[in-house]
């Protein structure tokens, strides 16, 4: 356990003085028992249980004001409690490899089933919002609460040429952070103008200096929101994924990603050609790891499904450190609480 504010814990001082004063009051107390007092006035004095009821007061409100002394010291400490990002960003890979048929009844079709699926589970306070990405990527439903319009989205997936998994993650980066613009060394032109990952064109009019200059966050630290990227991890084209997901990084968002196709893939067959497409799990891994978060296989519908589900039960409960101050503040106050009523209850007044 830590401090925020450790030079209070001085007040600490004060318990062994109050300690010391509250014994001297006694023995006076008990001086002057003796002197006035009646011998049966002593004798009730003295006997051991009305001792042990005569400090129970005094002992639980000294470890009140202790317990509000360190609660005033802002204590921190790395505890598991119950978490929800307010932000959910799914990241879909649209490119043409997603019409593969190895999951059935297509890739594409499974990923769309589970993205129901996954909005369907989350409670009603966390936003989510939908990237696309294929040859560019894009925005095509901002942070919402409302699920129609998540859905909504979900069903209007078009199919494209490419796989820029790099701008996907970008984008889904310029979503949570809006006033935020995102380079990356890969996508300066040769005039030195960054391209907007919004677009995946050169922006008009200027240049923009990088978002690295902001201070780096530790990795997994960002607990407002979590981008969930899903994709056969083939990038094809747009900026490096692996350095999109250290943008990710250096501000704290972690990147969970699900691997959706088969190691084997599929021949796909167009006008005059044909490529075998396979699952890049190698890729996914890296982008998930640079990230602090984790990759998850998807080899059919069912267990894609099943991943969902995982993933947002490892959303609910985050370790992590945080301040404590209210659990003393608390355990004080019933503390003082309790010391007033046995006090009032055994002796009729307050200590």
């Amino acid at each position: 356990m830590s401090f925020l504010w450790p030079t209070m814990l001085w007040l600490l001082l004060a318990v062994p003085l109050l300690v010391a004063a509250y014994l001297w009051l006694q023995r006076r107390r008990k001086r002057a028992a003796v002197r006035y007092a009646g011998l049966a006035m002593v004798r009730e004095a003295m006997t051991a249980s009305q001792g042990l009821r005569r400090h129970l007061p005094p002992l639980l409100f000294l470890l009140a004001l202790t317990a509000m002394i360190v609660a005033i010291a802002r204590p921190t400490a790395v505890v598991t409690l119950p978490s929800q990002y307010e932000t959910v960003i799914l990241a879909m890979d649209v490119s043409g490899s997603m019409r593969a048929t190895d999951v059935e009844p297509t890739r594409l079709a499974a990923a769309q089933a589970a993205a129901r699926a996954f909005v369907a589970e989350q409670p009603r306070s966390a936003r989510i919002g939908v990237v696309t990405f294929g040859g560019s990527a894009t925005l095509v439903q901002p942070p919402t609460h409302n699920r129609e319009d998540i859905l909504a989205a979900i069903d209007r997936f078009e199919l494209q040429r490419g796989t820029a998994v790099g701008n996907g993650i970008l984008v889904a980066l310029r979503t949570i952070f809006p006033e935020q613009e995102f380079e990356l060394p890969s996508q300066r032109t040769s005039r030195g103008t960054p391209l907007d990952p919004k677009r995946g064109d050169a922006k008009r009019g200027g240049t923009q200096g990088p978002a690295a200059a902001t201070e780096p966050a530790a990795p997994g630290s960002y607990a407002s929101a979590v981008i969930i990227l899903l994709s056969d991890g083939q990038t094809t084209t747009g900026p490096d994924p692996i350095e999109a997901a250290r943008l990710a990084a250096q501000r704290g968002v972690r990147i969970y990603t699900v691997g959706i196709g088969t190691p084997n893939g599929e021949i796909l067959i167009g006008d005059g050609w044909s490529m075998r497409v396979r699952l890049d799990e190698e890729a996914l891994q890296s982008i998930a790891q640079a990230t602090r978060g984790d990759y998850f296989y998807a080899g059919t519908a069912t267990e894609l499904k099943a991943i969902y589900e995982t993933m947002t039960s490892k959303m609910v409960l985050e370790t992590r450190e945080s301040e404590i101050t209210a659990l003393f503040s608390a355990a004080a106050a019933v503390a003082a609480v309790l010391a007033a009523l046995l006090s009032m209850l055994w002796f009729n007044r307050i200590f």
